[in-house]
């Protein structure tokens, strides 16, 4: 398991999906699933960079665990903003237009989809939410 503790602003996108990349490409991960947990990263925390700490900022650590049989990642998010679940919110309705939709939940709805798996628990103090994704 490897780990980053970082400040949680928009700007340190970059530095959290190449560490994260830095794994993947270790265990030869392919490039469209890599893509896919880019995507699914980049939601996870410029969400936590935006709304964990409200108007202030705080720390955020990232962790890439890899297993080889089955080949999969876990990449977990914990930060100690306030308590929030996104797994809670019903997912949009993307049968109606983007207009008719209502704002938000599009994200984390594609990150549920395009993920094998995603859990999110609240504890001592720190919302801990983990990705899952097969690697073959």
């Amino acid at each position: 398991m490897k780990e980053i503790d970082i400040t949680a602003v928009v700007e340190n996108l970059s530095t959290v999906i190449d560490f994260v990349d830095e794994q993947l490409q270790a265990a030869n991960c392919p490039m469209k699933i890599q893509m896919q947990i880019d995507v699914a990263v980049e939601e996870i925390f410029v969400n936590i960079s935006n709304y964990a700490y409200g108007p202030d900022v705080g720390p955020a650590t990232v962790r890439v665990s890899i297993t080889d049989q089955p080949p999969m990642v876990d990449i977990t998010f914990i930060d100690n903003g306030v308590p929030y679940d996104p797994l809670k919110r019903e997912d949009p309705d993307i049968s109606l237009s983007a207009e008719q939709r209502g704002i938000g939940g599009l994200g984390i709805f594609i990150v549920k989809k395009s993920m094998d798996d995603v859990k999110y628990e609240y504890r001592d103090g720190h919302n801990i939410l983990t990705l899952k994704k097969g690697l073959n």
